[in-house]
């Protein structure tokens, strides 16, 4: 009777069991399908994605994809666990839409056979070569006029003709918007790459939001068929807004905030803080309380050099502009000509005289003379350029006990290069109230008169290349008052080492001494 039970039972729990084991294959197998599902779906172009959020009922939501090939993930393997699923199931990576193309999109053209017996073949355009402007800066630059600073396809300017055309929207819905023609400037001499550097003058036979009630300046540019001759593609940029009450028209007339400005070119690569710190202090001291410097980092200033910028910028002489998302666009030597044209716009009323040149280059005028009394005098000129003393970077006058290695840069490197018949490049200096557009050792969109002749009275030291070296520049140690180095006559030139001496107390009294410990 006992037994007889005990079978009973046992085949009870082989019913129960087996009808549980039906729910759990059920269960696997559903797994088994949204996973299968979910692996598959890895190989088609991204349209459904499945969220986690309701597995249970699967919401799919649908992508609307790009006009661009879908890159394929590698399939995962199958999940094994909860937590697997899960990531199985989590929504495929988005990849954002590519730029828009240079003209709408045309029909799909296929090779077809003409009547004659002609194959004509189809072409069919994808994407855009490159964009038709990519602005940096737009400033005032009077009442009525405007400068735009920016990027162009190089292509465009060089085999099509694009234009421009400037509107001035008021924000009072009674007032018409007023238009007129952009004139265009290329600075950058050729230099351009896939991008070429282009300013944008908008002049208005009127002035513009004289009522100080706002407005909107659109500028349309037009590609006038470059690129595809079959479209005249009209990109519209808003390019400057000016909100009600917010134009200060005595910024036209009124003394400039600073007599001197220097508008840095692009800076990168692996910067020596102690060159830079040694420059700083140089020209701070050089042009004086009334000065200030427009520094632009391209990459160059890691954290060492912008420790040594820091007291500065403290005291107010430097400005430190990021602008390494420049260098998506490929331009001339990381854009440098739409660096300075527009620091000259943005800079232009607030300064008197306004400096180009490099942070390896150093501006000099004779003990008897100061920057005011030089400067003074070209005040007839609207540009003048200086000229170059080149110097060696690698030789420096030897002296006993290892001192020479204690010194500054300027102050050990006193060779100066006196090869004849070498065409040396200048820098310059303009008032930049009177000039339209610039370039990176002149410039020639300006009113008014330029002079080469300096006569003596400002020059610049040239230490080329040892911005960038980061260990004791001095290669070569030299007891001699003139040498021939590598085919390259040499004389000795002490006289930047002069001034070094007054260059060091001025940073002492100015900012203390927290730069003392600065590396190489």
């Amino acid at each position: 009777m006992g037994k007889e039970k005990d079978q009973k039972e046992k085949k009870m729990f082989v019913v129960g069991v087996w009808s549980f084991a039906k729910e759990v294959k059920l269960l696997l197998t559903a797994l088994l399908i949204l996973c299968t599902f979910a692996t598959v779906l890895q190989f088609l172009p991204s349209r459904f994605t499945i969220s986690t959020s309701d597995l249970g009922v699967c919401i799919s939501r649908v992508i609307s994809p790009p006009n661009t090939t879908t890159t394929q993930l590698a399939p995962p393997p199958i999940a094994t666990s909860s937590s697997a699923l899960a990531s199985l199931l989590a929504p495929l990576p988005s990849f954002p839409p590519p730029p828009p193309s240079m003209a709408p999109p045309p029909l799909l053209q296929e090779d077809r056979t003409l009547e004659n017996g002609v194959i004509k073949r189809g072409f069919n355009p994808y994407g855009a070569a490159a964009y038709s402007f990519v602005t940096m800066g737009a400033y005032r630059g009077g009442l009525n006029t405007f400068a735009i600073i920016g990027l162009a396809s190089k292509p465009l300017h060089l085999y099509a003709k694009p234009t421009y055309q400037c509107q001035w929207v008021p924000h009072l819905n009674s007032s018409k918007p007023i238009s007129a023609v952009g004139y265009k400037i290329l600075p950058d001499w050729g230099y351009g790459r896939v991008y070429s550097v282009v300013v944008v003058n908008c002049t208005f036979s009127q002035p513009i939001n004289t009522e100080n009630s706002g407005g909107t300046l659109l500028i349309h540019a037009s590609t006038s068929g470059g690129g595809d001759r079959n479209f005249n593609v009209t990109d519209t940029i808003q390019a400057l807004t000016e909100s009600p009450g917010s134009l200060s028209l005595s910024l036209f007339t009124s003394k400039p905030k600073y007599d001197y400005l220097y508008c840095g070119s692009p800076l990168y690569g692996n910067l020596s803080p102690q060159r830079v710190r040694e420059w700083i202090a140089y020209h701070v001291r050089l042009f004086g309380e009334r000065s200030h410097f427009v520094i632009y980092d391209a990459g160059g200033i890691h954290e060492e050099v912008l420790e040594v910028l820091r007291p500065w910028m403290e005291k107010g002489f430097v400005t430190l502009q990021d602008i390494k998302e420049q260098e998506r666009f490929d331009g001339y030597y990381h854009n440098q000509f739409m660096v300075v044209n527009d620091c000259l716009h943005r800079y232009k009323f607030m300064t008197k005289w306004m400096f180009f040149f490099d942070v390896d280059e150093y501006i000099y005028v004779p003990p008897k003379s100061t920057i005011k009394t030089v400067l003074d005098s070209f005040s007839g000129y609207t540009q003048f350029t200086i000229e170059q003393m080149p110097m060696s970077s690698k030789l420096c006058l030897s002296e006993p006990a290892g001192r020479t290695y204690r010194r500054w840069g300027f102050e050990k490197l006193v060779y100066r290069d006196v090869k004849k018949g070498i065409r040396r490049d200048r820098k310059y200096a303009i008032q930049p109230r009177n000039v339209y557009a610039t370039g990176v050792h002149m410039s020639q969109n300006f009113a008014g008169k330029t002079t080469y002749k300096t006569n003596g009275r400002i020059k610049y030291f040239h230490y080329h290349g040892t911005i960038a070296v980061r260990r004791e520049p001095c290669r070569n140690l030299i007891n001699s008052t003139g040498i021939t180095f590598d085919k390259t006559p040499y004389v000795m030139d002490t006289t930047m080492r002069d001034a070094a001496g007054f260059v060091k107390k001025f940073e002492l009294k100015m900012i203390g001494s927290r730069l003392q410990r600065t590396r190489q």
